[in-house]
């Protein structure tokens, strides 16, 4: 419910942060990485090595924008465009890491 809620708020100061720089995703704007990299270590142990492999596979699904990410950011309006694209990679992070845990055993 926390992540839900910080995302909605996300949404409304990246969308109010975008009308003060007037620049889409402006590269200040970070809340929409935190609710990205909390979607991406939801149900995650809390371990070390559980943390750097959600950040650094955070990192390349945002840099990469797998679908429906880049669509997310290219397509929807405002600071829901913004944040929905960090959401989507950071829920194929959770799906690849939590799958990495529990295949590869690690």
């Amino acid at each position: 419910m926390v992540i839900l809620l910080l995302t909605l708020f996300a949404v409304y100061v990246s969308g109010e942060a975008e009308k003060i720089f007037n620049k889409k995703d402006a590269s200040c704007i970070v809340i929409d990485e935190v609710v990205g990299q909390l979607f991406a270590l939801f149900l995650a142990p809390p371990k070390v090595l559980y943390i750097a492999l959600g950040f650094l596979l955070f990192r390349l699904f945002d840099i990469v924008k797998p679908p429906p990410a880049g669509f997310f950011q290219d397509h929807l309006p405002g600071g829901w465009g913004v944040v929905m694209d960090d959401v989507a990679a950071g829920i194929w992070t959770n799906i690849v890491l939590l799958l990495a845990i529990k295949l590869a055993g690690i």
